[in-house]
């Protein structure tokens, strides 16, 4: 199967911003997810075929270089392509062009396929031998260990959200994007944006748990641990790393 670039065009609209009129992180972590499952459609491997076949996608890392966030009504493409095969799993590449028609954000995600029943990883090319690549990167990075929080300078506390939860009936990996983002000091949020953002996903979140984001600050560098808290249930859904502008 010979693998292009699948495309598409959108332009932002005023919901789909924050109060600085960039767009929201959640959003555009949101089109990626939409875009890589149209693409895989498209492929014939789409989320109800891997389904069928008793498997699923699981995000395991995210890397994103961006140099500014689109703003409002800004008409903008994005690109995606599967960039390059794993053992059990693949990685997936995005570039996000602006109406200028320069490269604005760089992302580079990795995927491991996994038995839906059993939730075990499983060999990629034994069960999705149609699976292709374009061997070429937004991003060159091997998902480097993100350090743990060694010190606690703010800590955000909530429960999960219905909303927050996607059709495998848990915390979709867009929302801890929101989550990091937003576990900073409020004036400090204000006037940063996010210029580089690493997540680790490591457990699964679930509807109504208590939720506790940790945050170490290193001047423009935060470090986030996102755990659950009840009772003894404490485990680390993710951890994350910014670096802010």
């Amino acid at each position: 199967m010979k693998i292009k670039k699948y495309s598409a065009n959108y332009n932002i609209r005023s919901y789909e911003c924050d109060r600085n009129n960039n767009m929201r992180i959640l959003t555009l972590m949101n089109i990626f997810q939409d875009m890589a499952d149209n693409h895989a459609k498209s492929m014939g491997l789409g989320i109800d075929y891997v389904l069928s076949k008793g498997m699923a996608w699981v995000g395991s890392n995210y890397v994103l270089d961006i140099d500014r966030l689109p703003k409002m009504h800004e008409n903008i493409s994005i690109y995606t392509w599967p960039a390059e095969e794993k053992r059990v799993g693949a990685i997936r590449d995005f570039e996000v062009v602006g109406e200028d028609g320069k490269t604005i954000i760089k992302a580079s995600s990795q995927w491991i396929l996994v038995d839906f029943k059993k939730m075990r990883p499983i060999g990629l090319r034994e069960n999705l031998p149609e699976y292709a690549v374009l061997p070429e990167r937004s991003i060159e990075t091997n998902f480097p260990k993100i350090p743990e929080v060694e010190r606690i300078d703010d800590e955000t506390k909530f429960r999960v959200r219905f909303d927050d939860i996607d059709m495998n009936k848990h915390v979709n990996n867009a929302v801890y994007a929101l989550w990091v983002c937003e576990a900073v000091d409020p004036e400090f949020r204000l006037n940063h944006d996010p210029k580089h953002i690493e997540i680790a996903f490591k457990k699964e979140g679930h509807m109504g748990e208590k939720i506790r984001v940790s945050t170490q600050h290193e001047g423009l560098h935060t470090f986030h641990s996102i755990r659950t808290y009840d009772g003894n249930d404490d485990r680390e859904l993710a951890r994350a790393y910014v670096e802010w502008a």
